[in-house]
């Protein structure tokens, strides 16, 4: 039955992040993002990982998903985004993410009552060999792919100082 709950997680979570891709409105591909983050931490959890899919859900779902957040507000670009930020309080927009979210809810739920407590995968994975992992011989990959997040923030607010000011030039 883990197969299953797996599969379909696989599946969520190859749907939202392709709906991710396919968006051209950033906000709506942050929400399909966050989405596929919860999948990938389900799929975690069915492989007997639960400290993994706890850090999936706290740092990629939750912590940079609000830098991305931000960095959304930060390109703000007058008018035209109140005018987008209005539109997207319609319920159209929630459609595909709330149906996606609560097939992952309903597998959880599924999960945790059905395990009483026992791993879903055939091993479990303790936090101090992840640490070892991590700051060991992946210290290199953890520390660049921190800096290539950083880079992609300042990139992305550069550019929107750069077309604010472009603006103001020709309007005033």
């Amino acid at each position: 039955m883990m197969n299953i709950v797996f599969y379909i997680s696989a599946a969520v979570a190859i749907v939202s992040t392709a709906l991710a891709i396919s968006r051209s409105n950033a906000v709506h591909a942050l929400l399909n993002l966050i989405v596929s983050l919860l999948a990938v931490a389900v799929i975690f959890f069915t492989l007997g990982a639960p400290f993994i899919a706890a850090l999936e859900v706290i740092i990629y779902a939750g912590a940079i998903m609000v830098v991305f957040v931000f960095v959304v507000m930060l390109l703000n670009l007058g008018d035209q985004a109140a005018a987008q930020e209005r539109q997207w309080f319609s319920l159209g927009i929630w459609i595909a993410p709330g149906i996606l979210t609560t097939v992952l809810m309903v597998e959880l739920v599924y999960m945790l009552i059905t395990s009483a407590g026992r791993m879903f995968g055939t091993t479990g994975v303790a936090p101090r060999q992840i640490a070892i992992a991590l700051f060991g011989p992946y210290l290199l990959g953890v520390e660049l792919a921190s800096l290539l997040l950083l880079s992609g923030l300042v990139g992305a607010s550069h550019l929107g100082h750069r077309n604010r000011g472009k603006e103001r030039k020709g309007g005033a």
